[in-house]
C-alpha cells in the first residue's frame, strides 16, 4: 500500500492531534501573478518558513510559464499556490482573470502537482510596509516587490493550513495541451 505522504496531493490528513490540525509536510511554490513580473517564493519542507525565490519576466506569449514549471519541478513541491487578486470588495477583474488563465495554464504543464488559487488582497500593499521597514528605498521595490508579495501570499496560505488542517484556496483544474 502507498504511505500517507507518498502522494501528498491526492491523501490530505484530516485528522487533529493533541496540539491542533495536522500540517502536511512539503515544499510549496507561491506565485504572484502581474501583467508584466511573476513574484516567485517558496516554503521549507516543514511548510514553516516562507522565502523570495526570484522574479520571472512575463509577456502575452507565455514568457514565465516553463519557467514557473522548471522551479515547481526543481524544488519537488506538492503544491503551488497562485494569488487570486480580487477587489477590496471580492469582485473579479481583468487581473482576477489572468491570474486565473495563468493557474490554469501552468496547472496543465505540471500533472500531478494540484495548484490552488488563494485570495491575495492587499499582498502587494503589505510587502510595500515589510519593505519599508526592512530599510528598502521605494526606487529598490521594483525588483523585490513581487517576491515579498509571494512571500506573504504563501504565508497566508500556510497559516491558514496550519489553523484548518486542510490545504486553503480554489482547486485549479489544469487545461490540456497547454503549449506556454
Amino acid at each position: 500500500t502507498l504511505g500517507r505522504w507518498t502522494r501528498p496531493w491526492r491523501r490530505w490528513p484530516t485528522s487533529s492531534g493533541p496540539e491542533g490540525p495536522v500540517m502536511r509536510r512539503g515544499v510549496r511554490i507561491a506565485f504572484d501573478v502581474g501583467r508584466v513580473r511573476i513574484g516567485v517564493a517558496r516554503c521549507d519542507a516543514e511548510a514553516i518558513l516562507a522565502v523570495p525565490v526570484l522574479t520571472l519576466r512575463r509577456d502575452r506569449y507565455g514568457a514565465g510559464l516553463e519557467e514557473a514549471a522548471d522551479i515547481v519541478a526543481q524544488y519537488a513541491a506538492v503544491e503551488v499556490v497562485v494569488g487570486l487578486p480580487v477587489s477590496l470588495r471580492g469582485r473579479s477583474t481583468s487581473s482576477t482573470k489572468d491570474a486565473r488563465r495563468w493557474a490554469r495554464r501552468l496547472a496543465g504543464l505540471i500533472p500531478p502537482v494540484p495548484v490552488r488559487l488563494v485570495d491575495e488582497r492587499l499582498s502587494t500593499v503589505t510587502a510595500h510596509q515589510v519593505l519599508h521597514e526592512s530599510g528598502h528605498h521605494e526606487r529598490s521595490f521594483r525588483q523585490v516587490v513581487d517576491q515579498a508579495a509571494a512571500v506573504v501570499i504563501l504565508n497566508q496560505a500556510l497559516e491558514a493550513e496550519r489553523n484548518t488542517g486542510a490545504p486553503t484556496g480554489e482547486l485549479v483544474p489544469p487545461t490540456p495541451g497547454v503549449r506556454p
